[in-house]
């Protein structure tokens, strides 16, 4: 027997349904942004040696890092190990990542610190949203990747916080000051701009 849902309920579900998925998703932006202002809170020294690390979910020491650290620092307190995932995408896909720096096979402790293969990894497997130079376009949670010039590029992390002015979201980055929260959305050529896990 074929049971009859009215109309006004099945409105109902779905409207339910979608409010889930939005209130889940504030709670995924809003829990990387507060992973991310909490690094600012570690005294940090920038620092691009290359590390042997373990693996999975290991970290260059404590006291060290670079941008990409902070991107993989906030997501491993929300349980997202981005050194694993990349590692696992890479073994299958190698040919996909950039071969810039003349490797023939994975790195586990290199690769996911490395800002042209986040790139790659965050468009294969989060939104590429636009790159423009409208504040409004930039929300909680997002990653942005610039290019500084001379080939030398950067990422961050878009936080709840805002500008002085109110108009810009603040950035949880390393750019050799530490761990630190800045408004500079717009201060280099933004290069990437993604959404990854909400």
């Amino acid at each position: 027997m074929i049971m009859k849902i009215p109309f006004s309920i099945i409105l109902y579900l779905l409207i339910l349904g979608s409010s889930c998925t939005n209130a889940q998703k504030t709670t995924f932006t809003s829990k990387l942004s507060d992973a991310a202002i909490s690094l600012t809170k570690n005294t940090v020294v920038y620092d691009p040696a290359y590390f042997k690390i373990a693996y999975p979910m290991g970290d260059v020491p404590a006291g060290k890092g670079v941008c990409t650290d902070v991107v993989i620092r906030a997501y491993r307190k929300l349980n997202i190990d981005l050194q694993r995932l990349v590692h696992e995408d890479m073994v299958l896909h190698f040919n996909t990542y950039p071969n810039r720096w003349g490797l023939k096979k994975t790195d586990t402790n290199i690769d996911h610190r490395r800002v042209p293969n986040l790139m790659v990894f965050l468009n294969r497997f989060g939104r590429s949203l636009p790159r423009t130079l409208v504040p409004t376009d930039y929300h909680t949670g997002d990653i942005v990747c610039w290019d500084l010039g001379g080939g030398i590029t950067h990422i961050g992390i878009v936080i709840e916080n805002r500008s002085k002015d109110g108009k810009r979201h603040l950035i949880v980055h390393n750019i050799g000051g530490g761990q630190v929260m800045e408004d500079c959305l717009f201060n280099w050529k933004i290069i990437g701009h993604y959404r990854y896990g909400a």
